[in-house]
This record gives structure tokens, sequence and C-alpha cells, in this order.
């Protein structure tokens, strides 16, 4: 028996619903769309059998997809349903939100209509909620909403049959089916428009005069698109400026169209995505990419180009559908996100660490000197500057790599500071955080943890990296730094880290111990955090037990 708590979802079925709903809006014509619908409630809703009933031009009910038994399919595809007894159905039972369920004990009436159904055998019920064969589960399916109504025009009706577990949907199941449902007219509107769109070009290559008589055609299809839509100049001096808009597409931006007609894409796209842009306009392109709301800010869409030929004159003008995924890239960031962050403090985890520390090195070493045995090959003396690039010589073509990267270099070991700076690695472990756990609870530690990670990050500068690697262990990462830079910086964190900290009510107190590595080209990520993270070890083992912690 199900509850009004939001039920546990296993991982593989988020990934099969998704899968579904990708399938159902990928596919390549209008048929293959029904039937994708009607594979999608068996594959990814529990439902052993599905059925599209699709509203004809004439407003009866033609089954166009079946899925679940292929016998059952055999016989009721292609049938037809009138639509007053459609009607008569999905006014009767009972109403579970949009969805329309009418028990077996209702149903005996229906038996003698003319819309197409199946019979299945079983049991009778043995319990409450037990799904009787007879029991009949609708889910209509409408148009978008214009003008601010709830639901458009009916489009088809969604029939299922024998969920798998065998009993009636609950709260959460039916609101899965009645999404689905929705969904799923949604892809049936946008099949049904691509096929008018695709029948409309086709005649547009054909002949003049079809273009004439399939204008009003043409601009409805256009204007009531549920999704953005426009139409963009191609070729010459004004390419890809914005000739006309639809409402969708001025709702999505919140531009009004005769300001939409002063710009191209290219003016309103992310700067980050202008080439990801030019890469999209041809035919058949296909991108996603940020453009500018009027208010500043940016909206993630799924852009997807078609030329709109002349057969006389070539290429006129680009046709351009815009899908708003805002939603679906704020999941998509925030699980990169939650992947590459530490989900106590927010930091940078350790992947994320070796990634960014990765990025600045590579495999040849900085320094002259270790690259004289490579170089003593070509026969030429080996001669760098202060980035390890060596000058023009005959087969430098050999290091083409290296020719736009500047290499990580590190201070000089030693005690004189020569004025060089480098990529610094302060490895820091908090001292007394063991006995925090230990007396307080987790919780508390888990404060503590939060503030000392808010305390390095308030300490740093805005390029620098502070990482959680795990525990009571963190990381920063500071470029430009010489060996006082660095020294001042770790004294600096250790004096803030050492203040009072509230913590379950209670003030307590952390130290801090650092080490203070160097990153250059020729080492790993791991050959560096081990060289600062035993430099720690060292700098903790030099001061007395007693001021290791601050309390």
């Amino acid at each position: 028996m199900e509850t009004e708590s939001e039920p546990y979802v296993r991982l593989a079925t988020l990934r099969q619903v998704h899968q579904v709903m990708a399938d159902m809006n990928t596919a390549r014509s209008l048929a293959d769309t029904l039937q994708t619908v009607a594979d999608g409630v068996v594959a990814g809703l529990g439902y052993e059998l599905a059925c599209v009933n699709l509203v004809r031009p004439d407003g009866d009910l033609v089954v166009a997809a079946f899925s679940g038994n292929p016998a059952a399919e055999a016989l009721i595809t292609g049938r037809v349903g009138s639509r007053d007894s459609w009607e008569r159905r999905l006014a009767m039972g009972e109403r579970w939100g949009d969805l329309v369920f009418i028990p077996h004990t209702e149903g005996w009436i229906l038996d003698d209509d003319d819309v197409p159904q199946w019979y299945t055998d079983g049991p009778a019920p043995r319990f409450e909620d037990e799904w009787h064969p007879s029991d009949r589960l609708f889910a209509p399916m409408y148009t978008p909403g214009v003008q601010g109504s709830a639901c458009g025009e009916l489009i088809g009706v969604l029939s299922v049959d024998r969920p798998r577990n065998g009993r009636l949907p609950g709260a959460w199941g039916r609101e899965a089916l009645q999404m689905y449902a929705f969904q799923a007219a949604i892809a049936i509107s946008n099949a049904r428009l691509r096929a008018n769109m695709q029948r409309a070009l086709v005649r547009l290559e054909r002949e003049q005069q079809a273009l004439r008589a399939s204008e009003e055609s043409f601009r409805q299809a256009f204007e009531y698109a549920p999704s953005g839509m426009a139409i963009a100049e191609m070729g010459g001096d004004q390419h890809g400026r914005i000739l006309r808009t639809n409402d969708a597409l001025c709702r999505l931006l919140g531009r009004p169209a005769s300001a939409m007609r002063r710009y191209s894409f290219s003016d309103l796209v992310h700067p980050e995505d202008i080439g990801t842009l030019l890469r999209t306009s041809a035919e058949g392109g296909r991108a996603e990419l940020r453009l500018g709301r009027r208010d500043g800010s940016y909206v993630w869409v799924s852009l997807r180009n078609s030329v709109v030929a002349d057969a006389a004159d070539g290429p006129r003008f680009l046709l351009t559908h815009v899908e708003d995924i805002e939603e679906r890239k704020r999941r998509e960031l925030q699980l990169a996100h939650r992947a590459s962050h530490d989900s106590l403090t927010g930091l940078p985890n350790s992947a994320e660490l070796r990634s960014r520390l990765s990025a600045r090195l590579c495999k040849r070493p900085a320094h002259a000197g270790a690259l004289e045995s490579t170089d003593a090959a070509y026969g030429h003396p080996a001669v760098y500057d202060a980035n390890g690039h060596g000058f023009d010589f005959p087969g430098a073509a050999a290091y083409d790599a290296y020719d736009h990267h500047v290499h990580t270099v590190a201070p000089v070991e030693g005690g004189r500071d020569d004025g060089a700076k480098g990529l610094a690695v302060l490895f820091c472990d908090l001292d007394g955080f063991k006995s925090i756990n230990d007396r307080f609870g987790h919780n508390a530690g888990d404060a503590v943890l939060i503030e000392v990670a808010r305390r390095l990050t308030r300490g740093v500068r805005d390029g620098d990296t502070v990482a959680r690697l795990g525990g009571d262990e963190f990381v920063i990462l500071a470029d430009g730094l010489g060996r006082a830079d660095a020294q001042d910086l770790a004294v600096r964190l250790r004096n803030e880290i050492i203040q009072p900290i509230r913590a379950e009510g209670r003030a307590v107190r952390v130290g801090a111990s650092f080490g203070i590595g160097w990153a250059h080209c020729g080492m790993t990520a791991d050959e560096v955090l081990k060289s600062a993270d035993e430099r720690m070890y060292v700098e903790k083992r030099s001061r007395p037990k007693q001021h290791r912690r601050a309390g």
C-alpha cells in the first residue's frame, strides 16, 4: 500500500524514463512518435498494455499505436471509435486529476459502444486496491493551452491496462501517467508540426505557386507552434538577421516582435557560445546554447535549423526552432557540481582538485637541464627561456605541442628568495579535530569543517582554489606566489582557523598545520600533493604537541 510520501525511485528507473522521453521527442515521423508513446508506457511506467487513440480530422478517434500484446495489436489497430462514445467514457468514472478511471463495477455499460477495446482474463480482486481485468484507465492528451487556458484541444487518449504490480496506481503513479500524457501531447503536436512543415518545404521547392497557396497554413503552424520559431536571413551581408518570430520565442526571451527584428542570433547568443552558433548556421544544424533575455539573463535553448530554399535561386532563409531546455540544463549542472564538489562544504573535491592541478601541468619538465638529453638527439645545443620554451632551431617542430603552453615553474629551493613566482600548493591538516568529533559528536565536527572551509575561502584571492580532500584535510592552490608570499599566506590562514568556532551551541577551537609544496611541469598532480603532504607532516612534527591546536 502506498503512502502519501514521495516514493524512493531507483536511478535505473529514472534513466529508463529519461530514455523513454528522449525517444519520444526524437522520433523521425508522426507514426514513429505515436508508437514510441505507446512503447514508453510499457517500458517506463510499469503497465503491460498501452494504446494510443488519435483524434482524426473528422473528430473520431482511431487506434494509431498499440504496445504490449501482438494479438491485441492486430485485432484493434486501425479501428475507429466515435467521438460521442469517447466523450461518454471521459465524462463518467472517477477523476484522478486529468485521468479518468472507470472501475469494473461501472464498465459493463460500455461493453456495447463502438470504442475498440481488448479483453483480458484474470481472477477477481483479492484485496481493495487490486487491479480488476475489466478496470479501465484513460489519460486524455491535449494540445498546450493558449491565452491562459489550462489545456487546449483534445488530440488523443492514452488507454492503459494491467499494471505489472497488479495494483491500482497510487498518487505518484497517477501523477507520473498524467505528466507522461502531457509530454506525449507535446511530442505528438511537435511531430505533427514537423510533418506539416516538411510537406510545406517540399511544395516550396517544387514550385513558387505552391508557396503562395500554403502561406496561410504555414503562418498558422509558425505562429501557434508551442515552442519558439524564427525566420532569419541566410547569406549576404545580413546573414542571420531575424525577419520574423512567433509569440512563443518572444515570450521566452521577453522581447517584443518589433525589437527582435533589430537583432540577429549572434547578437543574442552568449559570448561563450558564438562559435557553437556559427557551426549551427546550416541545414540540419543543431546545438544547445544560451540566448539573452531582455532583463540581461540567459536561457539555455536547443536550437535547430532548416533551410527554406527557392528552386531557382537556392537557399533563401533559415527556419529556426528554439526549445527551452533551461530546467534540464539546470539539473545537468547540479549533477555535475555534485560530482565535482564536496557535499558538506561545497568546496571542490579531490577529483576536481586533481583535474585543476593537472590542467596546469604537462609531462615535459620546465627546466632546461631536464631537456638537454632530448635536444642532443637533434644535434643542437639546448637553449630555453624562463618558461621552458626552446628558441628556434632546425627540428623545432617536434615541440609544437608546447608552443602555446606556459610552463609552470617553482621558486628555487633554499632559504634565499630569488623573486620567482610559482604555483603554491598548501596542504592543510586540522589539529585537534578528532577530539571535537569524539567529545561533541559529528554534527559539531561538520559545523567546524564548514566554518574552516568558509574561513579558508575568505582568506584567499578570487582566482585561487580551496578544496577539501576528505576528513579534516584541505588544499589551497595559489598561483603567482613567491616563497615568502606562500609562507605569509599559510600564517594568515592559520590565524583565521584558530579563532573560536561556534558548534552545537558551544565555542570550540582547532589548530592547523600547513605544508607548502610547489607545482612544476614534469610532475603529476599526485606527486605535487604528496610533496605538500610530506612538508605538512614535517611542519606538524616540528611543533610541540601542546602547541599543535588552539584548544
